[in-house]
């Protein structure tokens, strides 16, 4: 009788062993099609959001604008037989963006969202700069930072003010350039920097838009231009002339 009753039991246990693993492969069943109709429904919620993005409003377009003003001219003067080197200028962390940046008041500044300059102002700075150095044809070559050409005088410089100055009126594009200018053969730092200066310009918006800004700026940009190339000619024609007077030349 034991025997009958533990053979009973034991193939109870196998039925429900056996009812257990149907109902286990069936909930793997059902599990896999939930989530295959899950994964249906997630593509074509992403079909239909890319449609509805396709069929909506068109993005707004970025407008961006250059510097535009004609190299300066420069006064009869004699070119120097040396070559300089205009290194990649720095800016100021609160304009090294490529926004328009306007100024209400000391305290607050904004940006016009839809429209940037074509790059930092670091770099707007640095390649005109460098344009103008060169169209002057003061010295014998004039190199940029990336290029590998030796050149014993240095220039290096920051971009300090770069933006739109609404107050006090009128709105105007306020422009300040931090101007260091190095002898590289000179291994004293004090003989080392031949100077270093601020240069700034303001000039008055022809209209209140972002076009009108970058017209001032660039009007702003050449005067302040012209000014950096006469004092670093002067200053490089003064040590290249008192190292010919002396005597251990």
């Amino acid at each position: 009788m034991k025997n009958r009753v533990n053979r009973r039991k034991l193939a109870g246990d196998d039925m429900n062993v056996l009812g257990k693993n149907r109902n286990n492969a069936g909930g793997a069943r059902l599990s896999r099609s939930r989530g295959t109709c899950g994964a249906r429904l997630a593509v074509v919620a992403l079909a239909g959001a890319m449609v509805l993005a396709a069929c909506g409003k068109p993005p707004n377009l970025i407008n961006r604008y250059v510097l535009n003003y004609p190299p300066p001219a420069v006064a009869k003067l004699t070119p120097l037989d040396t070559a300089i080197k205009v290194a990649t200028f720095s800016a100021d962390q609160t304009i090294n963006r490529p926004e328009m940046i306007y100024k209400v008041n000391p305290y607050k500044t904004g940006v016009y969202q839809y429209n940037r300059w074509r790059t930092d102002p670091a770099y707007l700075a640095t390649d005109y700069l460098t344009r103008d150095f060169r169209d002057s044809g003061l010295f014998k070559a004039v190199y940029s930072s990336d290029n590998s050409g030796k050149a014993r005088f240095h220039l290096e410089g920051g971009v300090v003010d770069f933006q739109e100055n609404d107050e006090p009126p009128p709105w105007h594009a306020a422009l300040t350039l931090n101007i260091t200018l190095l002898d590289t053969d000179q291994e004293n730092v004090a003989d080392k920097v031949m100077f270093q200066r601020n240069y700034h310009a303001q000039e008055v918006m022809p209209a209140r838009t972002p076009e009108g800004l970058a017209e001032a700026m660039s009007t702003a940009m050449g005067q302040v231009s012209k000014k950096i190339v006469h004092d670093v000619y002067q200053a490089i024609k003064q040590r290249l002339s008192a190292a010919k007077r002396s005597p251990e030349e």
